[in-house]
Protein backbone atom coordinates (compact mmCIF):
# COMPACT_ATOMS: atom_id res chain seq x y z
CA UNK A 1 0.00 0.00 0.00
CA UNK A 2 3.03 2.30 -0.04
CA UNK A 3 2.33 3.37 -3.61
CA UNK A 4 -1.19 4.37 -2.58
CA UNK A 5 0.19 6.39 0.34
CA UNK A 6 2.71 8.11 -1.94
CA UNK A 7 0.00 9.07 -4.42
CA UNK A 8 -2.29 10.66 -1.87
CA UNK A 9 0.00 12.32 0.64
CA UNK A 10 1.00 16.01 0.22
CA UNK A 11 4.49 16.90 -0.93
CA UNK A 12 4.74 14.30 -3.70
CA UNK A 13 5.14 16.10 -7.04
CA UNK A 14 5.49 13.07 -9.30
CA UNK A 15 3.46 12.98 -12.50
CA UNK A 16 1.06 10.37 -11.13
CA UNK A 17 0.47 12.35 -7.92
CA UNK A 18 -0.06 15.55 -9.92
CA UNK A 19 -2.69 13.88 -12.10
CA UNK A 20 -4.44 12.43 -9.04
CA UNK A 21 -4.46 15.85 -7.34
CA UNK A 22 -5.79 17.69 -10.40
CA UNK A 23 -8.44 15.05 -11.02
CA UNK A 24 -9.65 15.21 -7.42
CA UNK A 25 -9.73 19.02 -7.33
CA UNK A 26 -11.71 19.21 -10.57
CA UNK A 27 -14.13 16.40 -9.70
CA UNK A 28 -14.78 17.67 -6.17
CA UNK A 29 -15.11 21.26 -7.38
CA UNK A 30 -17.65 20.39 -10.06
CA UNK A 31 -19.66 18.30 -7.60
CA UNK A 32 -19.70 20.95 -4.87
CA UNK A 33 -20.39 23.64 -7.45
CA UNK A 34 -23.74 22.01 -8.20
CA UNK A 35 -24.95 22.56 -4.66
CA UNK A 36 -27.30 25.53 -4.36
CA UNK A 37 -27.37 28.02 -1.49
CA UNK A 38 -30.35 30.40 -1.60
CA UNK A 39 -30.93 29.23 -5.15
CA UNK A 40 -27.37 30.15 -6.23
CA UNK A 41 -24.63 27.77 -7.30
CA UNK A 42 -21.10 28.65 -8.36
CA UNK A 43 -20.80 25.88 -10.94
CA UNK A 44 -17.25 25.05 -12.03
CA UNK A 45 -16.01 28.18 -10.22
CA UNK A 46 -15.94 26.06 -7.05
CA UNK A 47 -12.94 24.21 -8.51
CA UNK A 48 -10.88 27.28 -7.59
CA UNK A 49 -11.76 27.04 -3.90
CA UNK A 50 -11.14 23.28 -3.70
CA UNK A 51 -7.72 23.96 -5.25
CA UNK A 52 -6.98 26.64 -2.62
CA UNK A 53 -7.99 24.25 0.15
CA UNK A 54 -5.72 21.48 -1.16
CA UNK A 55 -2.86 23.95 -1.62
CA UNK A 56 -3.33 25.12 1.97
CA UNK A 57 -2.90 21.57 3.24
CA UNK A 58 0.44 21.20 1.49
CA UNK A 59 -0.46 19.65 -1.84
CA UNK A 60 1.82 21.07 -4.50
CA UNK A 61 2.60 20.72 -8.18
CA UNK A 62 5.90 21.39 -9.89
CA UNK A 63 5.89 25.08 -10.92
CA UNK A 64 6.45 24.40 -14.64
CA UNK A 65 3.72 21.76 -14.72
CA UNK A 66 1.32 24.02 -12.79
CA UNK A 67 2.00 26.90 -15.18
CA UNK A 68 1.41 24.67 -18.21
CA UNK A 69 -1.90 23.35 -16.87
CA UNK A 70 -3.07 26.87 -16.00
CA UNK A 71 -2.11 28.49 -19.29
CA UNK A 72 -3.16 25.64 -21.56
CA UNK A 73 -6.51 25.34 -19.80
CA UNK A 74 -7.07 29.06 -20.22
CA UNK A 75 -6.14 28.86 -23.92
CA UNK A 76 -8.62 26.01 -24.53
CA UNK A 77 -11.41 27.87 -22.74
CA UNK A 78 -10.83 31.20 -24.44
CA UNK A 79 -10.29 29.69 -27.90
CA UNK A 80 -13.53 27.68 -27.67
CA UNK A 81 -15.39 30.85 -26.67
CA UNK A 82 -13.90 32.71 -29.64
CA UNK A 83 -15.02 30.04 -32.11
CA UNK A 84 -18.48 29.94 -30.59
CA UNK A 85 -19.25 33.64 -30.50
CA UNK A 86 -17.11 34.77 -33.43
CA UNK A 87 -19.90 34.76 -36.04
CA UNK A 88 -21.92 37.17 -33.86
CA UNK A 89 -18.94 39.24 -32.70
CA UNK A 90 -18.76 41.73 -35.57
CA UNK A 91 -22.50 42.31 -35.79
CA UNK A 92 -22.73 42.76 -32.02
CA UNK A 93 -19.94 45.33 -32.17
CA UNK A 94 -21.85 47.32 -34.76
CA UNK A 95 -25.11 47.16 -32.81
CA UNK A 96 -23.80 48.22 -29.42
CA UNK A 97 -20.18 47.16 -29.03
CA UNK A 98 -18.83 50.69 -28.86
CA UNK A 99 -21.06 51.42 -25.89
CA UNK A 100 -20.05 48.17 -24.18
CA UNK A 101 -16.36 48.87 -24.72
CA UNK A 102 -16.69 52.41 -23.38
CA UNK A 103 -18.36 51.07 -20.24
CA UNK A 104 -15.55 48.53 -19.87
CA UNK A 105 -12.97 51.33 -20.24
CA UNK A 106 -14.84 53.29 -17.55
CA UNK A 107 -14.50 50.27 -15.25
CA UNK A 108 -10.74 50.12 -15.86
CA UNK A 109 -10.35 53.85 -15.20
CA UNK A 110 -12.26 53.48 -11.92
CA UNK A 111 -10.03 50.53 -10.88
CA UNK A 112 -6.88 52.59 -11.46
CA UNK A 113 -8.37 55.64 -9.72
CA UNK A 114 -9.22 53.59 -6.61
CA UNK A 115 -5.72 52.06 -6.53
CA UNK A 116 -4.12 55.53 -6.64
CA UNK A 117 -6.54 56.83 -4.00
CA UNK A 118 -5.62 53.96 -1.65
CA UNK A 119 -1.91 54.48 -2.38
CA UNK A 120 -2.00 58.13 -1.36
CA UNK A 121 -4.51 57.82 1.50
CA UNK A 122 -3.12 54.69 3.16
CA UNK A 123 0.55 55.50 2.82
CA UNK A 124 1.63 52.12 4.24
CA UNK A 125 0.80 49.92 1.25
CA UNK A 126 3.34 49.82 -1.57
CA UNK A 127 2.31 50.33 -5.18
CA UNK A 128 3.69 46.85 -5.96
CA UNK A 129 1.31 45.28 -3.44
CA UNK A 130 -1.62 47.35 -4.73
CA UNK A 131 -0.90 46.41 -8.34
CA UNK A 132 -0.89 42.75 -7.29
CA UNK A 133 -4.13 43.30 -5.37
CA UNK A 134 -5.67 45.05 -8.38
CA UNK A 135 -4.64 42.21 -10.72
CA UNK A 136 -6.22 39.68 -8.37
CA UNK A 137 -9.29 41.83 -7.81
CA UNK A 138 -9.94 42.04 -11.55
CA UNK A 139 -8.73 38.42 -12.01
CA UNK A 140 -6.21 39.49 -14.67
CA UNK A 141 -3.15 37.24 -14.64
CA UNK A 142 -1.52 38.78 -17.77
CA UNK A 143 -1.62 42.18 -16.05
CA UNK A 144 0.14 40.68 -13.03
CA UNK A 145 2.79 39.05 -15.23
CA UNK A 146 3.36 42.30 -17.16
CA UNK A 147 3.72 44.28 -13.93
CA UNK A 148 6.18 41.73 -12.51
CA UNK A 149 8.26 41.96 -15.67
CA UNK A 150 8.24 45.75 -15.39
CA UNK A 151 9.31 45.63 -11.74
CA UNK A 152 12.10 43.09 -12.17
CA UNK A 153 12.89 43.15 -8.41
CA UNK A 154 12.35 39.63 -6.93
CA UNK A 155 10.99 41.11 -3.70
CA UNK A 156 8.47 43.22 -5.62
CA UNK A 157 7.50 40.20 -7.69
CA UNK A 158 6.77 38.18 -4.54
CA UNK A 159 4.75 41.01 -3.00
CA UNK A 160 2.63 41.29 -6.14
CA UNK A 161 2.00 37.53 -6.13
CA UNK A 162 0.86 37.66 -2.50
CA UNK A 163 -1.48 40.56 -3.19
CA UNK A 164 -2.89 38.71 -6.19
CA UNK A 165 -3.52 35.55 -4.12
CA UNK A 166 -5.23 37.57 -1.38
CA UNK A 167 -7.59 39.43 -3.71
CA UNK A 168 -8.37 36.78 -6.33
CA UNK A 169 -11.00 34.68 -4.51
CA UNK A 170 -13.07 37.68 -3.46
CA UNK A 171 -12.45 39.12 -6.91
CA UNK A 172 -14.42 36.23 -8.42
CA UNK A 173 -17.11 36.45 -5.75
CA UNK A 174 -17.24 40.25 -5.99
CA UNK A 175 -18.05 40.12 -9.71
CA UNK A 176 -20.82 37.58 -9.14
CA UNK A 177 -22.09 39.58 -6.16
CA UNK A 178 -22.26 42.75 -8.29
CA UNK A 179 -24.29 40.84 -10.88
CA UNK A 180 -26.73 39.65 -8.22
CA UNK A 181 -27.08 43.12 -6.64
CA UNK A 182 -27.82 44.72 -10.03
CA UNK A 183 -30.35 41.97 -10.63
CA UNK A 184 -32.02 42.61 -7.27
CA UNK A 185 -31.98 46.43 -7.51
CA UNK A 186 -33.77 46.44 -10.86
CA UNK A 187 -36.03 43.45 -10.10
CA UNK A 188 -34.67 41.55 -13.09
CA UNK A 189 -36.13 38.18 -14.07
CA UNK A 190 -33.67 36.15 -16.13
CA UNK A 191 -36.43 34.36 -18.05
CA UNK A 192 -37.96 37.67 -19.15
CA UNK A 193 -34.56 39.00 -20.20
CA UNK A 194 -34.04 35.92 -22.38
CA UNK A 195 -37.51 36.32 -23.92
CA UNK A 196 -36.86 40.00 -24.57
CA UNK A 197 -33.51 39.26 -26.19
CA UNK A 198 -35.04 36.58 -28.41
CA UNK A 199 -37.84 38.95 -29.42
CA UNK A 200 -35.36 41.69 -30.26
CA UNK A 201 -33.31 39.21 -32.29
CA UNK A 202 -36.38 38.17 -34.28
CA UNK A 203 -37.33 41.79 -34.97
CA UNK A 204 -33.79 42.98 -35.58
CA UNK A 205 -32.40 44.13 -38.89
CA UNK A 206 -30.83 41.32 -40.89
CA UNK A 207 -32.99 38.65 -39.26
CA UNK A 208 -35.48 36.74 -41.45
CA UNK A 209 -39.10 37.83 -41.20
CA UNK A 210 -41.84 36.00 -43.11
CA UNK A 211 -44.87 37.86 -44.43
CA UNK A 212 -47.54 37.41 -47.09
CA UNK A 213 -48.73 40.19 -49.42
CA UNK A 214 -51.42 40.69 -52.03
CA UNK A 215 -50.32 42.67 -55.07
CA UNK A 216 -52.61 45.71 -55.48
CA UNK A 217 -50.30 48.32 -57.03
CA UNK A 218 -51.06 48.56 -60.75
CA UNK A 219 -47.77 50.37 -61.35
CA UNK A 220 -45.81 47.14 -60.80
CA UNK A 221 -48.19 44.96 -62.81
CA UNK A 222 -46.09 42.82 -65.17
CA UNK A 223 -42.78 43.69 -63.49
CA UNK A 224 -40.31 40.87 -62.90
CA UNK A 225 -38.81 40.06 -59.52
CA UNK A 226 -35.49 41.50 -60.69
CA UNK A 227 -37.23 44.79 -61.42
CA UNK A 228 -38.99 44.63 -58.06
CA UNK A 229 -35.59 44.41 -56.36
CA UNK A 230 -34.57 47.55 -58.22
CA UNK A 231 -37.69 49.38 -57.03
CA UNK A 232 -37.56 48.23 -53.38
CA UNK A 233 -34.02 48.87 -52.18
CA UNK A 234 -33.87 46.11 -49.60
CA UNK A 235 -32.96 42.43 -49.36
CA UNK A 236 -35.83 39.95 -49.75
CA UNK A 237 -36.64 36.52 -51.18
CA UNK A 238 -40.01 35.58 -52.68
CA UNK A 239 -40.42 32.01 -51.53
CA UNK A 240 -43.72 31.22 -53.27
CA UNK A 241 -46.20 33.00 -55.52
CA UNK A 242 -49.94 32.27 -55.80
CA UNK A 243 -51.38 33.39 -59.12
CA UNK A 244 -54.91 34.70 -59.67
CA UNK A 245 -56.14 31.26 -60.78
CA UNK A 246 -55.05 29.79 -57.39
CA UNK A 247 -51.99 27.92 -58.67
CA UNK A 248 -48.81 28.20 -56.60
CA UNK A 249 -45.36 28.35 -58.20
CA UNK A 250 -41.73 28.72 -57.19
CA UNK A 251 -40.87 32.11 -58.72
CA UNK A 252 -37.64 32.86 -60.56
CA UNK A 253 -35.92 36.19 -61.08
CA UNK A 254 -37.70 36.52 -64.44
CA UNK A 255 -41.17 35.68 -63.07
CA UNK A 256 -43.68 38.48 -63.61
CA UNK A 257 -45.99 39.58 -60.83
CA UNK A 258 -49.48 40.82 -61.52
CA UNK A 259 -52.25 42.53 -59.59
CA UNK A 260 -54.13 39.92 -57.58
CA UNK A 261 -51.09 37.67 -57.04
CA UNK A 262 -50.15 36.67 -53.50
CA UNK A 263 -46.50 36.59 -52.45
CA UNK A 264 -44.82 34.77 -49.58
CA UNK A 265 -41.74 36.85 -48.75
CA UNK A 266 -38.73 36.42 -46.48
CA UNK A 267 -37.37 39.84 -45.58
CA UNK A 268 -36.14 42.12 -42.80
CA UNK A 269 -38.89 43.19 -40.41
CA UNK A 270 -37.78 46.83 -40.68
CA UNK A 271 -38.52 46.75 -44.43
CA UNK A 272 -42.17 45.75 -43.99
CA UNK A 273 -43.59 49.31 -44.46
CA UNK A 274 -41.59 49.83 -47.66
CA UNK A 275 -42.80 46.53 -49.08
CA UNK A 276 -46.43 47.31 -48.25
CA UNK A 277 -46.15 50.74 -49.87
CA UNK A 278 -44.82 49.33 -53.16
CA UNK A 279 -46.55 45.93 -53.45
CA UNK A 280 -49.71 46.03 -51.41
CA UNK A 281 -51.09 45.17 -47.98
CA UNK A 282 -49.89 42.24 -45.92
CA UNK A 283 -52.40 39.41 -45.54
CA UNK A 284 -52.99 36.62 -43.01
CA UNK A 285 -51.28 33.62 -44.60
CA UNK A 286 -48.66 31.75 -42.62
CA UNK A 287 -46.42 28.80 -43.45
CA UNK A 288 -49.16 26.23 -42.86
CA UNK A 289 -51.55 28.08 -45.18
CA UNK A 290 -48.98 28.15 -47.96
CA UNK A 291 -48.21 24.46 -47.51
CA UNK A 292 -51.90 23.64 -47.93
CA UNK A 293 -52.17 25.44 -51.28
CA UNK A 294 -48.78 24.31 -52.58
CA UNK A 295 -48.69 21.59 -55.26
CA UNK A 296 -47.83 18.11 -54.01
CA UNK A 297 -44.35 18.28 -55.53
CA UNK A 298 -43.49 21.60 -53.82
CA UNK A 299 -42.04 21.11 -50.34
CA UNK A 300 -39.82 22.94 -47.90
CA UNK A 301 -36.71 21.18 -46.57
CA UNK A 302 -33.55 22.02 -44.67
CA UNK A 303 -30.19 20.98 -46.12
CA UNK A 304 -27.05 20.74 -44.00
CA UNK A 305 -23.83 22.05 -45.53
CA UNK A 306 -21.16 19.39 -44.94
CA UNK A 307 -19.26 19.35 -48.24
CA UNK A 308 -15.95 21.19 -47.77
CA UNK A 309 -16.09 22.38 -51.38
CA UNK A 310 -18.87 24.80 -50.43
CA UNK A 311 -17.22 26.25 -47.34
CA UNK A 312 -17.05 30.00 -48.03
CA UNK A 313 -19.00 29.84 -51.31
CA UNK A 314 -21.51 32.66 -51.82
CA UNK A 315 -25.12 31.49 -51.82
CA UNK A 316 -25.73 33.13 -55.20
CA UNK A 317 -23.10 30.92 -56.83
CA UNK A 318 -25.21 27.81 -56.22
CA UNK A 319 -27.44 28.91 -59.13
CA UNK A 320 -30.51 27.58 -57.35
CA UNK A 321 -33.05 29.15 -59.73
CA UNK A 322 -31.45 28.20 -63.03
CA UNK A 323 -29.78 24.93 -62.02
CA UNK A 324 -32.38 23.46 -59.69
CA UNK A 325 -35.57 25.55 -59.93
CA UNK A 326 -35.35 26.07 -56.16
CA UNK A 327 -35.56 28.97 -53.75
CA UNK A 328 -33.47 29.43 -50.60
CA UNK A 329 -35.28 31.47 -47.96
CA UNK A 330 -33.21 31.21 -44.81
CA UNK A 331 -29.79 30.14 -43.54
CA UNK A 332 -29.47 28.91 -39.95
CA UNK A 333 -25.99 29.34 -38.49
CA UNK A 334 -25.19 28.33 -34.92
CA UNK A 335 -28.89 28.51 -34.04
CA UNK A 336 -29.39 31.97 -35.60
CA UNK A 337 -31.50 32.49 -38.75
CA UNK A 338 -29.96 34.70 -41.43
CA UNK A 339 -31.61 36.15 -44.51
CA UNK A 340 -30.62 34.18 -47.61
CA UNK A 341 -29.01 36.95 -49.65
CA UNK A 342 -26.94 36.07 -52.75
CA UNK A 343 -23.76 37.44 -51.18
CA UNK A 344 -24.05 35.42 -47.96
CA UNK A 345 -21.12 33.00 -47.77
CA UNK A 346 -21.92 29.51 -46.60
CA UNK A 347 -20.01 27.74 -43.85
CA UNK A 348 -19.80 24.10 -42.82
CA UNK A 349 -22.64 23.40 -40.40
CA UNK A 350 -25.06 25.91 -41.95
CA UNK A 351 -28.64 24.72 -42.47
CA UNK A 352 -30.32 26.26 -45.50
CA UNK A 353 -34.11 26.21 -45.98
CA UNK A 354 -34.98 25.25 -49.56
CA UNK A 355 -38.40 25.39 -51.28
CA UNK A 356 -39.15 23.49 -54.48
CA UNK A 357 -39.64 20.07 -56.05
CA UNK A 358 -38.53 17.20 -53.81
CA UNK A 359 -36.47 15.60 -56.57
CA UNK A 360 -34.62 18.87 -57.18
CA UNK A 361 -34.03 19.27 -53.45
CA UNK A 362 -32.60 15.75 -53.29
CA UNK A 363 -30.18 16.57 -56.12
CA UNK A 364 -28.99 19.70 -54.32
CA UNK A 365 -28.81 17.85 -51.02
CA UNK A 366 -26.45 15.25 -52.47
CA UNK A 367 -24.22 18.02 -53.79
CA UNK A 368 -24.03 20.00 -50.53
CA UNK A 369 -23.42 16.97 -48.32
CA UNK A 370 -26.33 16.96 -45.86
CA UNK A 371 -24.58 14.42 -43.62
CA UNK A 372 -24.93 14.72 -39.86
CA UNK A 373 -22.28 12.03 -39.50
CA UNK A 374 -19.75 14.32 -41.20
CA UNK A 375 -20.22 16.91 -38.45
CA UNK A 376 -19.50 14.38 -35.71
CA UNK A 377 -15.80 14.50 -36.60
CA UNK A 378 -14.01 17.32 -34.74
CA UNK A 379 -11.91 19.70 -36.82
CA UNK A 380 -8.73 19.42 -34.76
CA UNK A 381 -6.54 20.90 -37.48
CA UNK A 382 -8.39 24.21 -37.27
CA UNK A 383 -8.27 24.21 -33.47
CA UNK A 384 -4.52 23.68 -33.20
CA UNK A 385 -3.66 25.95 -36.12
CA UNK A 386 -5.76 28.60 -34.38
CA UNK A 387 -4.00 28.04 -31.05
CA UNK A 388 -0.61 28.15 -32.80
CA UNK A 389 -1.26 31.51 -34.43
CA UNK A 390 -3.08 32.73 -31.31
CA UNK A 391 0.04 32.23 -29.23
CA UNK A 392 2.12 33.99 -31.90
CA UNK A 393 -0.28 36.95 -31.96
CA UNK A 394 -0.34 37.03 -28.16
CA UNK A 395 3.47 37.22 -28.09
CA UNK A 396 3.71 40.19 -30.45
CA UNK A 397 4.68 43.52 -28.92
CA UNK A 398 1.69 45.74 -29.69
CA UNK A 399 3.35 48.90 -28.40
CA UNK A 400 5.29 50.11 -25.34
CA UNK A 401 6.30 46.52 -24.54
CA UNK A 402 2.67 45.37 -24.17
CA UNK A 403 1.36 42.00 -25.36
CA UNK A 404 -2.09 40.41 -25.60
CA UNK A 405 -0.70 37.31 -23.88
CA UNK A 406 -1.69 33.65 -24.01
CA UNK A 407 -5.36 34.47 -23.50
CA UNK A 408 -5.91 37.54 -25.65
CA UNK A 409 -4.04 36.21 -28.70
CA UNK A 410 -5.98 32.93 -29.07
CA UNK A 411 -9.28 34.75 -28.51
CA UNK A 412 -8.59 37.28 -31.27
CA UNK A 413 -7.47 34.55 -33.68
CA UNK A 414 -10.47 32.33 -32.86
CA UNK A 415 -12.87 35.19 -33.57
CA UNK A 416 -11.15 35.95 -36.87
CA UNK A 417 -11.08 32.28 -37.87
CA UNK A 418 -14.77 31.81 -37.17
CA UNK A 419 -15.50 34.73 -39.49
CA UNK A 420 -12.83 34.42 -42.19
CA UNK A 421 -11.55 30.84 -41.84
CA UNK A 422 -13.28 29.79 -45.05
CA UNK A 423 -10.87 31.99 -47.02
CA UNK A 424 -8.08 29.61 -45.95
CA UNK A 425 -10.18 26.47 -46.47
CA UNK A 426 -10.41 25.95 -42.70
CA UNK A 427 -13.57 24.38 -41.28
CA UNK A 428 -14.46 26.16 -38.04
CA UNK A 429 -17.68 24.30 -37.28
CA UNK A 430 -17.72 22.60 -33.88
CA UNK A 431 -20.74 20.78 -32.52
CA UNK A 432 -22.35 22.20 -29.39
CA UNK A 433 -21.34 19.19 -27.29
CA UNK A 434 -17.71 19.31 -28.49
CA UNK A 435 -17.51 23.06 -27.88
CA UNK A 436 -18.96 22.68 -24.38
CA UNK A 437 -16.52 19.88 -23.56
CA UNK A 438 -13.57 21.98 -24.71
CA UNK A 439 -14.72 24.98 -22.70
CA UNK A 440 -15.46 23.08 -19.50
CA UNK A 441 -12.21 21.11 -19.64
CA UNK A 442 -10.21 24.29 -20.18
CA UNK A 443 -11.80 26.33 -17.41
CA UNK A 444 -11.52 23.45 -14.92
CA UNK A 445 -7.80 23.01 -15.65
CA UNK A 446 -7.25 26.75 -15.26
CA UNK A 447 -9.15 27.05 -11.99
CA UNK A 448 -7.54 23.97 -10.45
CA UNK A 449 -4.03 25.26 -11.23
CA UNK A 450 -4.74 28.78 -9.95
CA UNK A 451 -6.27 27.43 -6.75
CA UNK A 452 -3.45 25.01 -5.97
CA UNK A 453 -0.84 27.68 -6.69
CA UNK A 454 -2.47 30.29 -4.46
CA UNK A 455 -3.46 27.93 -1.66
CA UNK A 456 -0.01 27.47 -0.05
CA UNK A 457 0.36 31.11 1.01
CA UNK A 458 -3.28 32.06 1.09
CA UNK A 459 -3.95 31.64 4.82
CA UNK A 460 -0.69 33.23 5.94
CA UNK A 461 -1.24 36.15 3.57
CA UNK A 462 -4.86 36.81 4.37
CA UNK A 463 -5.09 36.10 8.08
CA UNK A 464 -2.94 38.94 9.37
CA UNK A 465 -3.40 42.68 9.57
CA UNK A 466 -1.65 43.49 6.28
CA UNK A 467 -3.35 40.66 4.41
CA UNK A 468 -6.78 41.59 5.69
CA UNK A 469 -6.33 45.11 4.37
CA UNK A 470 -5.29 43.64 1.02
CA UNK A 471 -8.51 41.64 0.96
CA UNK A 472 -10.54 44.74 1.85
CA UNK A 473 -8.78 46.90 -0.77
CA UNK A 474 -9.22 44.15 -3.33
CA UNK A 475 -12.92 43.83 -2.71
CA UNK A 476 -13.39 47.60 -3.05
CA UNK A 477 -11.39 47.60 -6.30
CA UNK A 478 -13.55 44.73 -7.57
CA UNK A 479 -16.99 45.71 -6.42
CA UNK A 480 -17.31 49.50 -6.56
CA UNK A 481 -16.44 50.04 -10.27
CA UNK A 482 -18.66 47.11 -11.27
CA UNK A 483 -21.58 48.50 -9.32
CA UNK A 484 -21.17 51.93 -10.98
CA UNK A 485 -20.83 50.41 -14.46
CA UNK A 486 -23.80 48.12 -13.83
CA UNK A 487 -26.01 50.98 -12.63
CA UNK A 488 -25.09 53.08 -15.67
CA UNK A 489 -25.48 50.19 -18.08
CA UNK A 490 -28.86 49.09 -16.81
CA UNK A 491 -30.27 52.33 -15.44
CA UNK A 492 -29.27 54.70 -18.25
CA UNK A 493 -28.62 52.56 -21.34
CA UNK A 494 -31.16 49.80 -20.51
CA UNK A 495 -28.71 47.05 -21.48
CA UNK A 496 -30.12 43.52 -21.34
CA UNK A 497 -29.06 41.75 -18.13
CA UNK A 498 -27.47 38.84 -20.03
CA UNK A 499 -25.32 41.27 -22.00
CA UNK A 500 -24.52 43.16 -18.81
CA UNK A 501 -23.24 39.95 -17.19
CA UNK A 502 -20.94 39.40 -20.16
CA UNK A 503 -19.76 43.00 -19.95
CA UNK A 504 -18.93 42.61 -16.26
CA UNK A 505 -17.07 39.33 -16.87
CA UNK A 506 -15.22 40.58 -19.94
CA UNK A 507 -14.41 43.94 -18.38
CA UNK A 508 -12.56 42.01 -15.66
CA UNK A 509 -11.26 39.35 -18.11
CA UNK A 510 -12.74 36.79 -15.74
CA UNK A 511 -13.47 33.29 -17.15
CA UNK A 512 -14.99 31.98 -13.87
CA UNK A 513 -17.55 34.81 -13.82
CA UNK A 514 -18.34 34.13 -17.47
CA UNK A 515 -18.78 30.45 -16.67
CA UNK A 516 -21.20 31.41 -13.88
CA UNK A 517 -23.10 33.76 -16.22
CA UNK A 518 -23.40 31.08 -18.88
CA UNK A 519 -24.44 28.35 -16.45
CA UNK A 520 -27.00 30.51 -14.65
CA UNK A 521 -28.69 31.74 -17.84
CA UNK A 522 -28.20 28.84 -20.25
CA UNK A 523 -27.63 31.44 -22.98
CA UNK A 524 -24.69 32.50 -25.15
CA UNK A 525 -25.42 36.24 -24.90
CA UNK A 526 -22.96 36.76 -21.98
CA UNK A 527 -20.21 35.10 -24.03
CA UNK A 528 -20.91 37.41 -26.99
CA UNK A 529 -20.63 40.51 -24.79
CA UNK A 530 -17.55 39.04 -23.10
CA UNK A 531 -15.75 38.64 -26.43
CA UNK A 532 -16.88 42.09 -27.56
CA UNK A 533 -15.03 43.85 -24.75
CA UNK A 534 -12.29 41.32 -24.00
CA UNK A 535 -9.60 42.29 -26.58
CA UNK A 536 -9.57 46.00 -25.72
CA UNK A 537 -9.95 45.28 -22.01
CA UNK A 538 -7.04 42.81 -21.97
CA UNK A 539 -4.76 45.32 -23.66
CA UNK A 540 -5.72 48.14 -21.30
CA UNK A 541 -5.41 45.91 -18.20
CA UNK A 542 -1.83 45.05 -19.17
CA UNK A 543 -1.05 48.70 -19.96
CA UNK A 544 -2.56 49.91 -16.67
CA UNK A 545 -0.66 47.42 -14.51
CA UNK A 546 2.69 48.19 -16.16
CA UNK A 547 2.09 51.94 -16.16
CA UNK A 548 1.39 51.97 -12.42
CA UNK A 549 4.68 50.19 -11.70
CA UNK A 550 6.74 52.28 -14.11
CA UNK A 551 5.28 55.59 -12.89
CA UNK A 552 4.94 55.08 -9.14
CA UNK A 553 7.33 52.31 -8.05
Amino acid sequence: MDFFYDLLMPGNTSLASTLVLLSFVIAAGIYLGKLRVAGISLGVTFVLFVGILMGHFGYTVQPDVLKFVREFGLILFIFAIGLQVGPAFFSSFKEGGIRLNMLAVLGIALNVAIVLAIYYIDGNTSIEALVGVMSGAVTNTPGLAAAQQAAGNPEAVNVMSMGYAAAYPLGVLGIIMAMLIIKALFGIKTEKEIEKMNAEAEDGQGKPFLASFEVTNALINGRTLVQLHQIIHCEFVVSRLMQQDGSTIIPKSTTQIRVGDKLYVVMNAVDLPSFEAVVGPSIEMDDEDWNEVAPEHVVSRRILITNNDYNGVALGKLRLHKGYNLNCTRVNRAGVDLLATPGLRLQIGDRITIVGDLNDIDRLSAKLGNSMKRLDHPNLITIFIGILFGIIVGSINVGFGMKLGLAGGPLVVAILLSRFGYKFKLVTYTSSSASLMLRELGICMFLAAVGIGAGANFASTVFNNTGMWWVIWGFIITFLPLLIVGLIGRGIFKINYLTLMGLMSGGYTDPPALAYAGNSTGNDAPAVAYSTVYPLTMFLRVVAAQALILCFA
